[in-house]
């Protein structure tokens, strides 16, 4: 079974569904089993439209630690980026995730993990994820395994039984 990811609007909008149909008194179990989460999800709603109302199954900001760049300085990122690598000193026109980390720390006094430089990369729009690589196909110059000479002779099997 393949497992489906819902955007936080589609989790919103089966939140709300579930929850008119908790109000309207069908069973946590059943509401689990139709909108395919745990028992212990639907407990949750249940327990908050109980404590609350229905708005406290509505989306909220999904909150975390600000960015350490202005949105001024992530534009000035964009543009830092697209003047090439070699505009900072580098020695090729590749940017990596430890060069551009290491432009940002001098030009904005803040350091990146390079991990995390790859994550802004991306969500800037400077870099692509990878695609899965292609399954790899022997080369057409080998032999089948079936053609390899047997080169140690074993002794034939014997029954135990």
């Amino acid at each position: 079974m393949q497992e489906t990811v819902l955007t936080r609007d589609e989790m919103e909008r089966r939140r709300l569904a579930a929850a008119r149909e908790l109000l309207a008194g069908e069973s946590q179990a059943s509401v689990a089993r139709k909108y395919g989460v745990s028992r212990t999800t639907a407990s949750r709603w249940h327990r908050a439209l109980a404590e609350n109302d229905i708005s406290s199954l509505r989306r909220r900001r999904a909150t975390g630690r600000p960015s350490r760049l202005s949105p001024e300085q992530r534009a000035e990122l964009v543009a830092i980026h697209a003047a090439g690598p070699r505009v900072w000193g580098f020695d090729s026109d590749r940017w990596t995730t430890t060069r551009l980390g290491e432009v940002i720390h001098r030009r904005f006094g803040v350091r990146y993990d390079p991990d995390h430089v790859g994550r802004l990369m991306h969500r800037l729009g400077l870099r692509r994820r990878r695609e899965e690589p292609a399954a790899a196909q022997p080369p057409a110059a080998y032999p089948a395994p079936a053609a390899y000479p047997r080169t140690t002779a074993y002794p034939p099997a014997v029954s135990t039984t």
